[in-house]
């Protein structure tokens, strides 16, 4: 472990990563603030650059962007009401009351601590869990992966938005589908490719997630009549007001801190959690812990109801690499774009990238502590300019993102048909988006699709074709248990909403 420690300081403390962390961390901020523009978003935008970077370094600027966006994401939900990111939602509910008292500086000041205290608890947590883990996970077979896979997409479609298990279980068949697309692994027959030669090698993992997020985030943001930015244009500098904290506003805070990053990375190793379910227990939870006069200021401007969200998302970030990293399964959607890429490397996350690729398992674990120091000098001293980003009008910020995904695709390939063909997953995601079909699932399944396709047809030929193999192991008989009591519980909790509508 130790000598681990070093391999990933060596790595992480290099010239070019010290600037990737940096760079990753400033333009995850931007982007996170911007509304409507998640993590997602930021690291599709910036696939095509790590591809000219060795793997390391790739996914440190990817990993400074994601837990950037999270940390960026609570200024927009502060200042206007209007979360950069879905993790920044309940933040929103004391942060902006409190801004609307004239202590916007001092909510973004909590906020920034918060998210600083529980992204370095949970990289510990990180340091800790992730090796051990992968040392256990290393008597998985391909019938356990197999389940395991499963399990991370029904999980992600369970923790989906109330009334949407359904809409999000469909993303899952659609991402199925797009994955099945092109030659097939063992006996290179053309499938779905309609005698289309482009096809022949599949759907590109990026093309997809730029058509999904970068370029249905811009389309989406022309059907909306209502520009969130606009609000952000009356906020003045002396409106933001300080940003130091008192004694028993940091009392608080230290109560606080401790047990929502402890929960925030429990709930980001649960493949397909994240932030936001995150945030919300951690918001729930503080209230229920404080005592009843702070539990009245909650919605109002509580330090306790900001605290809470903004450690748990930031402690979920890193949370959510434990599973990327020891198994090879995200534990969110960012995690699962980072998936793609990194098998877009060439390399394989799982149980053995940390005796084969030490370098990449512990640089990007040694990245976070950097990273986080890196967010708070750079937050902290900058807010009341950093703020002044949220006033970037649409126009500006809709060619921007187009120019981007599409120039982003083509130097990768340099074929047309591909521009075509994001273009028109582009049109038909923004579509379903705005009947409410999320998209985190149907990427998750399409980063999956390959790796739980083959893992199965091992499972058939080592047992002759017979699925006995579901129920052979009890750690596979772990997995489909529970993966069955995930799925019958959501269809219980909608037949039981239904009845109690009804009555």
């Amino acid at each position: 472990m130790i000598e681990g420690i070093l391999i990933g300081l060596q790595t992480a403390l290099s010239f070019k990563n010290l600037m990737m962390v940096m760079i990753g961390c400033f333009a995850g901020t931007i982007i996170g603030m911007l509304p409507g523009l998640g993590p997602m978003t930021a690291i599709a935008l910036m696939i095509p650059i790590t591809y000219g970077f060795d793997p390391s370094t790739g996914l440190i600027l990817m990993a400074g962007v994601y837990y950037g966006a999270v940390f960026g994401g609570s200024t927009s939900s502060i200042l206007i009401n209007a979360p950069g990111v879905p993790g920044t939602v309940a933040t929103s509910f004391d942060g902006y009351p409190m801004a609307q008292q004239g202590k916007a500086g001092k909510a973004l000041a909590i906020a920034a601590y918060s998210s600083f205290a529980g992204g370095t608890i949970s990289a510990i947590f990180l340091l800790i869990a992730a090796p051990s883990l992968s040392l256990i996970s290393l008597s998985f077979r391909s019938p356990d992966y197999f389940g395991l896979m499963i399990l991370g997409l029904t999980a992600v479609a369970a923790f989906s938005s109330k009334g949407n298990f359904l809409k999000a279980m469909m993303m899952v068949v659609l991402g199925l589908m797009l994955a099945s697309v092109g030659q097939d692994t063992l006996s290179d027959i053309p499938r779905f490719t309609f005698n289309n030669m482009n096809l022949s090698d599949g759907i590109s993992f990026v093309l997809v997630v730029m058509a999904t997020f970068a370029m249905t985030e811009a389309l989406t943001l022309i059907f909306k009549a209502k520009d969130p930015t606009k609000a952000a244009k009356d906020i003045s500098l002396s409106q933001l007001g300080s940003i130091k904290l008192d004694k028993t506003e940091t009392k608080k805070m230290v109560t606080t801190i401790p047990r929502s990053s402890v929960l925030g990375f429990i709930v980001g190793v649960l493949p397909g959690a994240g932030a936001t379910i995150a945030s919300f227990l951690a918001y729930g939870m503080e209230r229920n812990f404080v005592n009843d006069e702070e539990k009245q200021k909650f919605g109002k401007g509580s330090v306790n109801g900001i605290a809470a969200p903004e450690t748990a998302n930031n402690a979920a970030c890193s949370g959510s690499f434990v599973p990327l990293l020891t198994l090879g399964i995200p534990g969110s959607g960012t995690t699962a774009v980072m998936l793609g890429a990194l098998l877009g490397f060439g390399i394989q996350p799982g149980p053995r990238l940390y005796q084969t690729n030490p370098e990449i398992f512990w640089s990007v674990i040694m990245s976070m502590y950097i990273g986080m120091v890196v967010l708070l000098i750079l937050n902290l001293p900058l807010i009341p300019y950093i703020a002044r980003v949220l006033a970037t009008p649409r126009t500006f910020l809709i060619p921007l993102i187009l120019f981007f995904s599409l120039t982003g695709v083509y130097l990768m390939s340099f074929n047309n048909f591909d521009i075509y063909l994001m273009i028109g997953i582009a049109v038909v995601a923004t579509v379903l988006r705005l009947y409410n079909f999320p998209m985190p699932p149907l990427i998750l399944a399409f980063v999956l699709g390959g790796l739980m396709e083959e893992n199965l047809r091992r499972s058939l030929l080592i047992s002759d074709g017979s699925w006995s193999f579901l129920w052979d192991r009890p750690l596979t008989v772990i997995i489909m248990i529970t993966i069955l009591a995930i799925v019958s519980w959501q269809i219980f909790r909608s037949f039981r909403r239904k009845n109690s509508s009804m009555l």
